[in-house]
């Protein structure tokens, strides 16, 4: 973000009949300043598109899922077309659990046998999706789940681990049906989409929720790519404490770098890929952000100092696009 404004106070001091009702009307003016900050945003952003990747404790704790829809219809109802892409990790591992299902990992990757590929199904379809339309549609904005599967919206080729891991019906988009996306914009409803896709032969695949978001950017020139974690972002020498720390900026050379180097922990690994799938498909900017934080979608579009960490290009609010 740019160089937050000046904080010197400006005009005269509130004065009312009152110390409480002037407490409460300089409560309201700090209100009004936070509005006056985000306007230059809001005005930079309205009618562009940004994909939001939904997932870890932002999507299972009850407050958090609460912010985060209200987060979503906010942006809906100041001119941005929010999408929301979702997979499941909790639930999807509950639901195996419940099955006797063993839930298996290869870099950061979830092992999808025929087994599992059916509790994916079942959890992200019956559980997930409905719930997170409903989350959105609670806090005021309308939405529409939609399926990647179905029609494929998200067409997959079978992927293969890190080191060439043999690791089941786990999907690599190679093409996003945008048309079924962009119907569900122009009738001005907020897409959820549910991170399921086949390949040509119709065989399901699981598709990971991080690697989905950027694909679907790509596909749909989304402005901005929002990759919620449960890491306030993305750190540099991690893991050592005397040495790592947070990084608030992060181009996209030195992220082309960081991944080739291929030294990243597990998790983060599909994150950062995603984005760079993104970027190279013309995605400007995106976001590492903190879900347990509340708000973090609104602080980071919103506000001049922004929170977590950036990867792209450096915009200024008053930069328009067409």
């Amino acid at each position: 973000m740019s160089a937050p404004s000046s904080s010197a106070p400006i005009g005269v001091p509130i004065m009312t009949t009152s110390p409480e009702t002037t407490e409460r009307a300089e409560v309201a003016q700090g209100k009004a300043a936070v509005l006056r900050e985000a306007l230059p945003w809001i005005t930079r952003f309205h009618g562009q598109t940004v994909v939001v990747k939904y997932g870890g404790n932002a999507m299972i704790d009850p407050e958090l899922q609460r912010s985060f829809a209200a987060d979503v219809a906010l942006l809906h109802f100041v001119g941005l077309r929010p999408v929301i892409v979702h997979g499941g990790g909790p639930q999807i591992s509950a639901l195996a659990a419940a099955r006797g299902v063993v839930s298996r990992f290869v870099g950061g990757l979830r092992v999808t046998d025929a087994a599992m590929v059916e509790v994916v199904h079942d959890a992200l379809t019956g559980i997930v999706n409905p719930e997170v339309v409903a989350l959105v549609e609670a806090a005021g904005a309308p939405a529409q789940g939609i399926v990647g599967s179905d029609g494929p919206v998200l067409t997959c080729e079978t992927a293969r681990g890190p080191q060439g891991e043999d690791i089941g019906f786990v999907g690599e988009v190679v093409e996003v049906d945008t048309d079924a996306i962009a119907a569900v914009l122009d009738a001005g409803r907020v897409p959820v989409i549910a991170t399921l896709g086949r390949d040509t032969t119709g065989q399901l695949h699981n598709v990971n929720a991080d690697t989905a978001a950027g694909a679907v950017a790509a596909a749909i020139g989304a402005s901005k790519l929002v990759v919620l974690t449960d890491v306030p972002g993305l750190y540099r020498d991690f893991g050592d404490p005397e040495r790592e720390s947070l990084i608030s900026f992060l181009g996209r050379d030195e992220l082309e770098r960081m991944v080739g180097e291929d030294g990243l922990q597990d998790g983060m690994r599909p994150k950062l890929l995603a984005v760079l799938h993104a970027l190279r498909g013309g995605t400007p900017q995106a976001h590492l952000l903190d879900g347990r934080v509340q708000h973090a979608v609104l602080i980071e579009i919103f506000t001049d100092e922004g929170i977590g960490t950036m990867i792209g290009d450096r915009i200024d609010p008053g930069e328009r696009t067409a």
